[in-house]
């Protein structure tokens, strides 16, 4: 379908639509005309995605200099790949109906654990890990300690990525998380710094909450996106959740012992050190003393040596 919504031409890939559909791209034209902000409810099943993406890429499309980019913010992987799927529809409808060659590039970017190609390292089980083994094997101090010692591990996705791919823009397209590791395997790249690194000059990302809710994540993935960027936060009411876990931290019960237990080790090492510190102060102190006692000693020593010459040179004199 062709939809006018208030003069602006809008693609929608169904052959039918919802009166909230039309209702809520109307709300939402609205809403990019007044450059500000806005919360819209739609039930749920009333093809909310596809309204969202359908106006904004028309929008976008039109007044390309008012929006260079949209940002696409949900919450959960299934629920990123469902975006990305809508949006590959859309953008073959458009390719279809308007015969253009597709030149807009739009991605998914998800955690290390979800991109990751490197076989020992994409085989690990928790985030957690995954994050940490990535990091031993691409952090800058360690790629410099390899210069000296090269049988130090190394990832060669990162290498080649690092080397070639920063070189060469992501090609125009769609790409889905399984997109971005085929297009990895075949090139060689890490498929996460790749994605990473291509969503500064995307047209459309879709990635979760905490990478503008988080600061620690936001301040190395987002802080350079363009300011005229539309972002949307799908599933709006989990926001609370997200901002709190993101400034919150868990503590197990084996987290408490450890941190005990590393308590009592430092204590018993502090201990140790003032105890020889003390030790090396009391060997000083006497070191010092007979070194004050044995000079008292002898200046006496010359002052008894003076006085018997003074009393010579008299007795000499008279």
């Amino acid at each position: 379908m062709k939809l006018n919504i208030e003069g602006l031409l809008v693609y929608f890939p169904y052959d039918y639509i919802y009166p909230e559909q039309y209702s809520y791209m109307l709300e939402l034209k609205r809403t990019l005309d007044a450059k500000g902000h806005g919360v819209l409810e739609m039930p749920s099943g009333t093809g909310k995605t596809i309204s969202l993406l359908s106006l904004i890429v028309a929008y976008q499309r039109e007044y390309p200099l008012e929006v260079t980019k949209l940002i696409y913010c949900s919450r959960t992987v299934p629920e990123i790949e469902k975006v990305v799927e809508e949006l590959r529809k859309l953008m073959e409808f458009y390719s279809k109906e308007t015969g253009e060659k597709n030149n807009i590039l739009a991605l998914a970017l998800s955690s290390r654990k979800n991109l990751c190609v490197h076989p020992e390292v994409s085989s690990l089980r928790f985030g957690k890990e995954v994050d940490g083994k990535c990091h031993s094997l691409t952090a800058s101090y360690i790629r410099a300690q390899r210069q000296s010692n090269p049988s130090l591990p190394s990832c060669r996705f990162y290498e080649e990525f690092d080397a070639m791919g920063k070189q060469v823009p992501l090609p125009a397209g769609v790409y889905n998380l399984d997109d971005l590791k085929d297009f990895g395997r075949r090139k060689g790249w890490c498929p996460y710094y790749l994605a990473r690194y291509s969503i500064l000059h995307a047209n459309i990302i879709v990635y979760s909450y905490h990478y503008l809710l988080d600061p620690k994540i936001a301040d190395l993935v987002s802080k350079e996106l363009s300011k005229k960027s539309v972002v949307v936060f799908d599933e709006a009411h989990n926001i609370d959740n997200v901002c709190i876990d993101s400034m919150s931290v868990n503590i197990t019960r084996r987290t408490l012992d450890r941190s005990q237990a590393n308590v009592e080790t430092l204590q018993n090492t502090i201990l140790k050190i003032k105890e020889t510190d003390a030790a090396k102060l009391k060997e000083e102190y006497r070191r010092l003393e007979d070194q004050l006692g044995l000079s008292l000693l002898t200046l006496e020593q010359l002052q008894s040596e003076d006085m018997l010459q003074k009393i010579a040179q008299i007795a000499h004199q008279s």
